[in-house]
């Protein structure tokens, strides 16, 4: 499995590293990228590693996840649905009622400002849920 040379004791911003550094191309790349802005967007962010082997970042609960696959990057909003996107990043689990995400190919630009604005708004939709 992937990750194992992080160890089973290691933190999941450790076992993130390690993912970055095993995929060692493009998506290792974008999904380091990716991972900045989210952590830019919002410096309170806590990392978590699930499903043995998949980059979570919450606050106050689950924002986004980052999937990596042979062909794309995957970033997963967890209440996607319920952001306003008027960039049109979601290109990708639109059929759903809750999740929504955006499938980044190699070369694709990214809308660091847009994207930025999706982490901001999952935070703030995290914490009134929270407080309700």
């Amino acid at each position: 499995m992937a990750n194992e040379d992080a160890g089973e004791n290691a933190s999941p911003a450790q076992r993130i590293d390690a993912r970055i550094a095993e995929l060692g191309d493009w998506r290792g790349d974008l999904l380091a990228r990716l991972r900045a802005l989210v952590k830019q967007a919002d410096p309170e962010v806590v990392e978590t590693w699930k499903w043995r082997g998949v980059p979570v970042w919450e606050h106050d609960g689950m924002l986004c996840t980052g999937e990596t696959y042979k062909q794309v990057v995957k970033m997963t909003f967890t209440k996607g649905a319920s952001l306003q996107d008027p960039a049109g990043l979601f290109n990708s689990s639109l059929e759903g009622n809750t999740r929504r995400a955006i499938d980044f190919h190699e070369g694709d630009p990214v809308d660091e400002a847009a994207l930025q604005d999706l982490v901001r708004q999952a935070v703030e939709l995290n914490i009134v849920t929270r407080r309700k």
